[in-house]
């Protein structure tokens, strides 16, 4: 299974919050209200860029371990992440879709118990040429 691992900033807010950004991944940062809860959005923050930067076919950044200092309080962490898990639940997530048809057919269809989405997505599969 395919991991990346890279190198996060957990810098400690004012406000008493974390703040984290990835120095060799621009444009990705997050946030949270404690340690673990600011690691926990960093790997999906992480997750999502990853994922989006594949999606567009974009190269993947290299690690460096170029990371500026720290200041006082803040710490240099490893995040690793999973792209090929993340890509899996995103592809596969269900999702809501209104289909029309005749009134007589859903009433024929709910009496026989048919379920409306298996049956939808074994249809578009077969019309696709996709093995079921």
């Amino acid at each position: 299974m395919r991991k990346l691992t890279y190198l996060a900033v957990f810098e400690k807010d004012e406000d008493s919050g974390i703040s984290v950004y990835f120095p060799d991944v621009p444009g990705c940062a997050s946030c949270g209200d404690n340690f673990d809860h600011a690691l926990q959005m960093a790997k999906e923050a992480l997750s999502l860029h990853i994922y989006g930067m594949e999606k567009d076919g974009d190269e993947l950044p290299k690690r460096t371990d170029n990371i500026p200092q720290p200041g006082a309080g803040d710490m240099i962490v490893p995040v690793t992440i999973y792209p090929d898990i993340v890509k899996d639940e995103i592809n596969n997530r269900r999702e809501k879709t209104t289909v029309t048809i005749p009134h007589w057919l859903k009433v024929t269809a709910e009496a026989e118990g048919l379920n409306y989405s298996r049956l939808l997505e074994s249809a578009i599969k077969e019309a696709l040429g996709i093995a079921v």
